[in-house]
C-alpha cells in the first residue's frame, strides 16, 4: 500500500510540476505603452472641437480653419496643411513648423501660432491613440480666457 501511495504522490508531483513549468506568462506579451512622441507622430491630426471659457466656439471658426491638417514628425518638425479650403488663396498649401515637449511632456511647443490671440505653447490635457486635447489662455476682447482645442485622427 505504501508503494501505491508513493507512486501516486510522485505522479501527482510530476503532473503539478509539469503544469507549473508550462504555464504561460501573460506579462511577457503585453506591449510597452507608447511614448508621447509615438502618440503624437503616429498619424495626422484634424480639428474636432474648441471651447473658450467653457463655451463651445466651434461654430464661430471658419470652415477653412477647421479643415487644416497637422502632421508631427518624430524629428521635431511638422507641417500645417491648409486642407481643401484655404482662408487666403495666396497662402501656401503647407507651412512647416518645429515642435517639442516642455515641462516633463506636459506642454507642447509649436513654433507657429495656430489661433489668433494665442501663443505657441499649449498645455496637454489629453494625448492618446485617437485624441490630442490642448489648452492655453488666449486674449479675447481684452480678457484672458482658457481655450481648449480637440484634435482627432
Amino acid at each position: 500500500m505504501k508503494k501505491v501511495l508513493s507512486l501516486a504522490f510522485l505522479s501527482l508531483l510530476y503532473i503539478s510540476l509539469t503544469f507549473v513549468s508550462c504555464s504561460k506568462d501573460d506579462d511577457d506579451n503585453t506591449p510597452a505603452p507608447k511614448t508621447k512622441t509615438q502618440l503624437i507622430t503616429q498619424s495626422t491630426w484634424r480639428f474636432s472641437a474648441a471651447t473658450v471659457g467653457g463655451s463651445d466656439v466651434s461654430a464661430f471658426l471658419q470652415a477653412c480653419q477647421k479643415d487644416n491638417i497637422l502632421t508631427f514628425a518624430s524629428n521635431g518638425t511638422g507641417t500645417v496643411d491648409e486642407g481643401p479650403l484655404k482662408c487666403n488663396a495666396g497662402d501656401p498649401q503647407t507651412s512647416p513648423f518645429t515642435w517639442n515637449f516642455l515641462s516633463n511632456e506636459t506642454q507642447l511647443f509649436i513654433s507657429t501660432t495656430l489661433f489668433a490671440g494665442g501663443s505657441s505653447t499649449f498645455n496637454i490635457v489629453t494625448l492618446s491613440e485617437t485624441q490630442l486635447i490642448v489648452s492655453q489662455n488666449i486674449t479675447v476682447g481684452g480678457t484672458s480666457q482658457n481655450a481648449v482645442v480637440t484634435f482627432i485622427h
